[in-house]
């Protein structure tokens, strides 16, 4: 497996991959109309473009390099808060889950968060989401919960997590 830096070339990659994860992850949590909405604004080509043009705001593309076949991406935000790297997204394609690649990736997160200066990683899992348990098991903890209204009537009721970074992580 390896992380390799996302460029604009990768935005149609990474909206397929993200329609592909969604469809498969949040049937039954959200409604179509929701993930059709969110899919739309949180991964349009300009909202994807943003991101790469702000220098705190990083995505990589998850290669399986045996296969020579991308696999998932994950956005991340250094300094989103005081000494704290958001991770925004980390979504793989639904037949690469369970292969190593989502606990690959966070390690990897850890590396360049620590590298960042950041100690402390946030993130925001909806409560009926299974990956809840895949970040438990990887050392994150539940600190918040929120219900974020995101428009048009919809919202977000997330956990929110953090992994805190403690010295050297080898």
């Amino acid at each position: 497996m390896k992380l390799i830096g996302a460029t604009e070339k990768d935005i149609p990659l990474i909206q397929n991959l993200a329609r592909r994860s969604w469809e498969k992850t949040y049937v039954g949590i959200i409604s179509t109309e929701q993930i059709e909405y969110m899919l739309e604004e949180m991964y349009s080509a300009n909202e994807i473009l943003k991101h790469l043009q702000n220098s705190n705001y990083h995505y990589y593309m998850i290669l399986d390099d045996r296969n020579n076949s991308y696999e998932g991406f994950i956005g991340y935000e250094h300094d989103y808060e005081a000494a704290t790297t958001k991770l925004h997204r980390i979504y793989l394609a639904p037949e690469s889950k369970g292969k190593g690649f989502g606990k690959g990736a966070l390690e990897f997160l850890k590396e360049k968060v620590q590298e960042s200066g950041n100690s402390r990683i946030i993130l925001n899992v909806n409560k009926d989401n299974s990956a809840k348990k895949f970040y438990e098991s990887q050392g994150y903890k539940v600190y918040n919960e929120v219900i974020l209204d995101i428009g048009n009537g919809f919202v977000m009721d997330d956990y929110v997590m953090e992994f805190l970074i403690h010295g050297n992580l080898t």
